[in-house]
C-alpha cells in the first residue's frame, strides 16, 4: 500500500544566507557579498530558524555570534553545502564543454567498419572525454542501461529515438570467396541460391533472417539454407572468406575483402539498399557536449564515404561495359 508523503519545499532556503552571515559575523557584509539588502538576509535567516525551530545567531547592536544550535548546524551544513555547490559545478561543466564518460552501445560489426578508424582521432581531439564501447547484438534500452547513445543499422533503430545518420545508405550484397566459386558456378538469379551453401544470421528475436533482394523495384525475401548459422556479421564474414558459403552482408563491411581479392560480388543487380548506420538517443534529453562532439567528429570523418562509393560504382559500370 502506498504511503502518503509530502516533499519538503525549500529545504535549502536560507542556508546560503546563514553560511555567509556565519563567515562574516555580519548581516551587512553577507548582504553585500550576495548582492541583496541586509533586510533580505535577515528575513532569510529568520525563515530558516523558524523552519528548524531553533535560534542560530546571537544578535546584539555590536556583534553577531552563533548559538550552540548555530555552531552545530554550521559544522554539518558548511561541508554539505560546499559539496552541493561542487556537484553543481561538475554538472555545469559537463553541460558546457565536451568532457566526461561517453557510453555507446554498438553491434560488433560496426566497430571495425566505423569506430576503429575514428576512436583514436576522437580521443586525441577530445582528451577530456572517456569513451566506453559496449558491443551487443541486442536492442537494449539505452536509457535504462545508462548509455548516452546507441549505434545500429537504420531499420533497427526504435521509432521513439532521435536518429542521426553516420553513413549514407549502402547496399546489402552477396559475396563468396574465389575458392568457393572454383568448384561452383556463380549465381545469376536469386533462384540459383537453392544450389548454393548460404550462411544465415539468427536475429536477437531468435528467428533466422531471410535474405532480402530488390527485383526490379520489388522487395523480395528468400529463405536460404546452408551449413552455418551465425549470431553476428563478423562471424559470417570470416566464414565467407574461408569458403564455407555465400554471405549477404553490408557493403562497407566486405569492401576490404573485395579489394584484397578475398571476396567476389554476385547478384549485384538484386542488391537492396538499406538506410545506413545511425546513432540514436532518447529525444527528451538535451544533447550533451560530449555526445555532440562525437556526432560531429564521426560525420566529418565519414563525409567522404559517399564520394568513394560513387567512384567505385562508376568503376564497376565501366568494367562491365569493357567486358
Amino acid at each position: 500500500m502506498k504511503q502518503n508523503f509530502t516533499v519538503r519545499q525549500g529545504a535549502l532556503d536560507g542556508v546560503e544566507a546563514f553560511l555567509c552571515v556565519a563567515r562574516h559575523r555580519s548581516f551587512r557584509k553577507a548582504a553585500a557579498e550576495l548582492g541583496v539588502t541586509p533586510s533580505a538576509i535577515s528575513q532569510a535567516v529568520r525563515v530558516l530558524e523558524t523552519r528548524l525551530g531553533a535560534a542560530l545567531f546571537i544578535r546584539t547592536t555590536r556583534s553577531v555570534g552563533l548559538t550552540e544550535a548555530g555552531e552545530r548546524f554550521l559544522s554539518r551544513a558548511k561541508p554539505a553545502f560546499e559539496e552541493l555547490v561542487a556537484a553543481g559545478e561538475v554538472a555545469r561543466g559537463l553541460g558546457q564543454r565536451p568532457a566526461g564518460l561517453l557510453r555507446l552501445s554498438v553491434p560488433r560489426a560496426v566497430v571495425p567498419i566505423l569506430l576503429e578508424p575514428l576512436i583514436a582521432s576522437f580521443c586525441q581531439a577530445y582528451p577530456e572525454i572517456e569513451v566506453e564501447i559496449a558491443t551487443s547484438k541486442e536492442l537494449i534500452d539505452i536509457g535504462a542501461e545508462g548509455f548516452d547513445a546507441g549505434i545500429r543499422l537504420g531499420q533497427f533503430v526504435p521509432a521513439d529515438m532521435v536518429a542521426v545518420p553516420l553513413t549514407p545508405p549502402f547496399r546489402f550484397i552477396v559475396v563468396g570467396s574465389p575458392g568457393y566459386f572454383a568448384e561452383r558456378c556463380r549465381p545469376m538469379h536469386t533462384d540459383d541460391l537453392r544450389q548454393h551453401a548460404c550462411l544465415r544470421w539468427r536475429q536477437s528475436s531468435g528467428a533466422l533472417a531471410p535474405w532480402s533482394f530488390n527485383d526490379n523495384g520489388h522487395a523480395i525475401e528468400i529463405a536460404v539454407s546452408g551449413p552455418l548459422i551465425a549470431h553476428d556479421f563478423p562471424t559470417m564474414l570470416g566464414a565467407a572468406i574461408e569458403g564455407v558459403g555465400l554471405a549477404q552482408l553490408p557493403e562497407p563491411m566486405v569492401a576490404e575483402g573485395v579489394r584484397a581479392g578475398k571476396l567476389v560480388h554476385v547478384l549485384e543487380a538484386y542488391a537492396p539498399v538499406i538506410p545506413g548506420v545511425f546513432l540514436y538517443f532518447p529525444g527528451h534529453r538535451q544533447i550533451m557536449p560530449k555526445l555532440r562532439a562525437f556526432i560531429d567528429h564521426v560525420k566529418s570523418r565519414t563525409a567522404g564515404y559517399g564520394k568513394v562509393r560513387a567512384q567505385d560504382d562508376a568503376r564497376r559500370v565501366a568494367a562491365r561495359k569493357r567486358g
